[in-house]
């Protein structure tokens, strides 16, 4: 049997062929408008789908059903944060024909590449976990059988849609938007059937607040959740080899488009992510121990609101524990091959980011508090590619005359050192050390 390598190029499929024309078209001025800015569309809506994965649906709900409307804020400065590293990683693809991990290799220092790679791994190993069980879990409820074989299924349905990526990359992009839009839909839907409370949602966007430790650990799994580090190397990939780029005035025209691709599908997974605490504190505020699993959140939800947001929240979560989960993988491809020139055979990739969820499983572990630690652990790496990145987008001899500007420099070291700080006080708090006074 044929092994198809996700990281392989190949060649364009008659799809991706006219996208790619359509995109030569509008950076040429031969199209205009809607119809000239949507081939560009893609990139962003991929990466846009680690923003909707399993993890943040376990952190959202605990969020929700523990401290009401008062952590959205972490939300949407998460998402902030989220779609200025993802311009920010897009512009560099575009700019310099390589992604982050490969220009970290040949940028950084041999030690400091295979701690970035390390800690990669360890994070698209804890991306996996959260997307693979969360969407085994969605395919438990939905056809009624045992979590363990719920697990081989997504194992077999998530290779099968890699494959397509041998065919080039429209098609890849279709699926995952096809997937994003049934998340956003089926939250959109959500909304209607349990309408939030507009001035207490509106209050916890404004106004900061963290209640105590349980609330930090929560905010830092948001942030994990939210800004992932593997859609950060993934995103610099995405946008190479699609639009035949010229000259210096067709990188600007497209980095134009990719910022508002960016602004539009990440504010769209941040709107529906928002969407996901609304629906908890409506539903589930004070009962986070009766929803401390995504299972039993399913089920709480039939009798307090019906089995129509029951059904919507269980499809929202299979839809996206399959997209994230082939996502996952895609960024997996794209780690090792980008920092040490190494790929395996697609299967066996698959394979090994199986392991950990398994491990959880038969290990009796409880999985939604796995959810949630994994988003933590995701938090605790996010540094390295945001650190990278700001390093490498300042830089002109990466860069040239699109090298960041000081205020955007500046802003990003801003929002890192906002999430190590976070991080700091979750390593204190964890240790029992107690940062509320």
């Amino acid at each position: 049997m044929s092994v198809i390598d996700v990281s392989a190029p190949s060649p364009p499929t008659t799809l991706s062929l006219r996208a790619s024309i359509a995109m030569g078209g509008a950076l040429s001025g031969d199209r205009r408008g809607f119809k000239a800015a949507l081939p560009f569309v893609g990139p962003a809506v991929v990466a846009s789908v680690a923003y909707l994965d399993p993890g943040n649906f376990a952190a959202n709900i605990q969020a929700g059903a523990r401290y009401g409307y008062s952590l959205l804020w972490v939300v949407l400065a998460a998402n902030l944060t989220a779609m200025l590293f993802q311009a920010m990683a897009a512009k560099l693809g575009i700019v310099t024909g390589h992604n982050l991990a490969e220009l970290s290799r040949t940028r950084f220092s041999k030690p400091t590449v295979y701690a970035m790679w390390g800690a990669s791994e360890i994070a698209a190993m804890a991306t996996d976990l959260a997307e693979f069980l969360g969407g085994a879990v969605g395919f438990m409820l939905l056809f009624g059988m045992p979590l363990e074989w719920a697990m081989v299924a997504m194992g077999v349905l998530t290779y099968a849609i890699l494959t397509v990526q041998g065919a080039g990359f429209r098609p890849m992009e279709l699926i995952i938007g096809a997937f994003v839009a049934v998340i956003a839909v089926a939250y959109i839907a959500e909304l209607f059937i349990a309408p939030p409370d507009i001035a207490a949602a509106a209050h916890g966007l404004a106004v900061p607040h963290i209640a105590d430790g349980g609330a930090l650990l929560l905010a830092v799994g948001v942030i994990g959740s939210t800004v992932m580090p593997h859609a950060i190397f993934l995103h610099s990939g995405l946008t190479q080899d699609r639009a035949p780029i010229r000259d210096d005035a067709d990188r600007t025209k497209l980095i134009r488009y990719s910022n508002r691709e960016v602004m539009v599908a990440l504010g769209i997974a941040g709107f529906v992510n928002m969407a996901m605490v609304m629906m908890a504190a409506h539903a589930f505020f004070g009962q986070a121990d009766q929803v401390a699993s995504l299972e039993n959140a399913y089920r709480t939800l039939i009798p307090a609101l019906g089995s129509a947001a029951a059904g919507l929240f269980l499809i929202a979560l299979t839809a996206s524990g399959i997209s994230s989960s082939v996502v996952g993988t895609m960024a997996g491809q794209m780690i090792m091959q980008g920092f040490v020139g190494f790929k395996i055979p697609l299967w066996v990739r698959r394979a090994l980011t199986m392991l950990p969820a398994f491990a959880v499983v038969f290990a009796g572990a409880d999985v939604t508090h796995s959810l949630v630690m994994s988003q933590v652990v995701l938090s605790l790496v996010l540094p390295v590619p945001m650190i990278a990145l700001i390093v490498l987008s300042r830089d002109p001899k990466v860069m040239g005359v699109f090298a960041a500007t000081r205020k955007t420099a500046l802003t990003a070291s801003i929002a890192a050192a906002v999430v190590l700080s976070l991080n700091l006080f979750l390593v204190l708090d964890t240790l029992g050390v107690s940062v509320f006074g």
